[in-house]
């Protein structure tokens, strides 16, 4: 597929189904790119969309049919749009951070991958009561194996999920929101390699999912 050049083909792009719930549209709305008028278009499509099927029916679609609904705040970046976004500090990594990552039309080291920032809104109760975000970290951390990588953020416990195809990824969860069990304000809750990486974590998630149960 070529990158779209009219609103036919950008609608034909839009209406790829990238698993059982989720379709390409949803996923190229961007604020950065309303406001500072720079379309939010893969250059290379086939790349974006074989990246986001697989973050779609590996790891979103899994979160959404145990917990409910998924709510996209952010996901595919064009370069262009994501390079506006660092530049005016729009909370936004560099391209080559990004590449792989919110940049879906761009391999890393050859890897493809890709990453979108979401709420589960069966979550937002819990969380609001408890401010513990790990308890939905460690929940997706497992039980949804295909993950690369989590960070947390304050409103709503958003987070960015992300699958990359390379199965040597180093894995982690990362926070900007305190960890209400040890007091720190930001930092890794896990990594591969760590002591706390391996193993099950109910005792973090249980009381979220009887209440969810509920």
């Amino acid at each position: 597929m070529r990158q779209p050049q009219t609103v036919k083909s950008l609608e034909n792009l839009g209406r790829v189904q990238l698993s059982k719930s989720f379709f390409m549209r949803e996923f190229l709305y961007s604020e950065i790119s309303q406001i500072e008028g720079i379309p939010n278009i893969p250059d290379d499509p086939d790349l974006a969309i074989a990246a986001g099927k697989n973050l779609c029916q590996k790891v979103l679609e899994p979160i959404q049919d145990a917990l409910g609904r998924i709510s996209i705040r952010s996901a595919y970046r064009s370069c262009e749009v994501n390079a506006k976004g660092a530049e005016n500090k729009y909370n936004c990594a560099s391209n080559e951070a990004n590449y792989a990552a919110h940049i879906w039309d761009r391999k890393k080291d050859n890897y493809m991958g890709a990453t979108a920032c979401v709420i589960v809104t069966s979550f937002i109760p819990y969380y609001e009561k408890t401010k513990d975000w790990t308890a939905l970290a460690w929940w997706i951390h497992d039980r949804i194996d295909a993950y690369a990588n989590m960070t947390f953020f304050p409103n709503y416990a958003a987070f960015n999920i992300s699958w990359n195809e390379n199965s040597n990824y180093p894995k982690y969860i990362y926070s900007h929101v305190e960890n209400p069990h040890t007091g720190k304000s930001s930092g890794y809750l896990t990594q591969k390699g760590w002591d706390n990486f391996g193993g099950k974590h109910e005792e973090f998630y249980r009381e979220f999912i009887q209440e969810c149960r509920k």
